[in-house]
């Protein structure tokens, strides 16, 4: 799981079965301190995310059970919209620090 901030949508004129009424949004993987990190990836949205929104993605199996119809052919999946995110400050072993959103 990790956090992305929405920057578009996809339009696709035929999807397959399951995901009709699914919007695509493109998101930008972002560092909990709202730094862009790797590529941007089209994900699912369960929630109504919009442009600008910070949200909490899920990938592979996860984002497929994440789905209303389970198990549809998606990589990404937004399962919530972030209010806040609250970080500590890495551990002295270089653990990374807790997400709380």
């Amino acid at each position: 799981m990790f956090l992305g901030r929405v920057i578009g949508t996809v339009v696709a004129t035929r999807k397959v079965s399951g995901l009709e009424g699914i919007r695509l949004l493109v998101v930008q993987p972002v560092t909990e301190t709202g730094v862009d990190r790797g590529g941007a990836v089209v994900a699912a949205d369960t929630t109504q995310a919009g442009p600008g929104d910070l949200v909490h993605l899920t990938s592979s199996r996860e984002a497929a059970m994440a789905m209303p119809e389970t198990f549809v052919p998606v990589d990404h999946a937004i399962i919530a919209i972030v209010d806040a995110v609250c970080a500590d400050t890495p551990s002295v072993t270089g653990a990374w620090p807790e997400v709380r959103s």
